[in-house]
């Protein structure tokens, strides 16, 4: 299913970008909030965020303590706090070298549900992997993207008065190992992956912001882009990554 082009009157249908560098997970949940409050009293808006995470294991409504194989001890020494979040979808590892992608959306504007907005979700994170070389897929038995029988990209999402948060999780380069101790269930550990190790090669970081950018504003109908670098929820804890490509603008919020 393709998703229908927003219908905003007769305005055109613009996509807000939050183009972020690698940020607590705290300071994003403060924007989400933020923009889920606009946009909820303006659907004419819709936004994303595009960000980098410190470590830190995020646990959705399926998840469970018993998934994250390290003692309270441990987790301490290595510094990876754990949050327990209202989206669907268990334990995520977040490391350096995954890109977190929030979508804060109306979905009655889009004409979806909850069903076929993950199902398209989905499909964006697949378009953009198959741009180097990497072929992807959804699968009905278990949540994410999957690359040859590996997990690069997590998908968990929240909707609340028909406005989405959080969103996919995708693995460009962190450590692999790390994810050993985080399973989908108390005795089994998924296999992981990434778009290097599929790739066979690194790749360009602000291509990849680039690429992931693109393929969600066409997927979801939207017919440009407004950039932005900063947002005042933020409160001065963003640490700037490189812009994304000589042909994107980004305007300070």
């Amino acid at each position: 299913m393709t998703a229908k082009a927003p219908q905003y009157g007769h305005e055109e249908a613009v996509l807000q970008v939050y183009l972020l560098g690698s940020i607590p997970f705290d300071a994003i949940l403060r924007l989400q909030r933020r923009l889920h409050f606009e946009i909820t009293g303006d659907r004419r808006q819709a936004a994303i965020i595009v960000c980098e995470h410190p470590p830190l294991i995020t646990v959705g409504r399926q998840g469970s303590r018993s998934h994250i194989r390290l003692e309270a001890e441990e987790l301490r020494l290595r510094g990876w706090p754990i949050r327990w979040v209202n989206r669907g979808g268990g334990c995520v590892l977040h490391l350096p070298g995954q890109i977190g992608l929030y979508a804060v959306l109306p979905l009655d504007r889009l004409g979806l549900g909850v069903p076929a907005y993950l199902q398209e979700l989905g499909t964006t994170v697949c378009s953009f992997l198959t741009d180097f070389s990497v072929s992807a897929a959804t699968r009905t038995d278990a949540g994410g993207v999957w690359a040859g029988g590996r997990l690069v990209a997590s998908l968990g999402v929240s909707v609340r008065d028909w406005v989405t948060g959080y969103g996919a999780y995708v693995n460009i380069h962190p450590t692999l190992e790390l994810f050993r101790q985080v399973s989908a269930s108390p005795d089994e550990a998924l296999p992981m992956t990434s778009l290097e190790r599929e790739r066979g090669g690194p790749v360009r970081p602000s291509l990849v912001r680039e690429r992931l950018i693109e393929h969600f504003r066409a997927r979801f109908g939207f017919s440009r882009v407004t950039l932005f670098s900063d947002h005042p929820a933020l409160n001065g804890t963003l640490r700037r990554l490189p812009a994304p490509a000589d042909t994107l603008k980004t305007e300070s919020a």
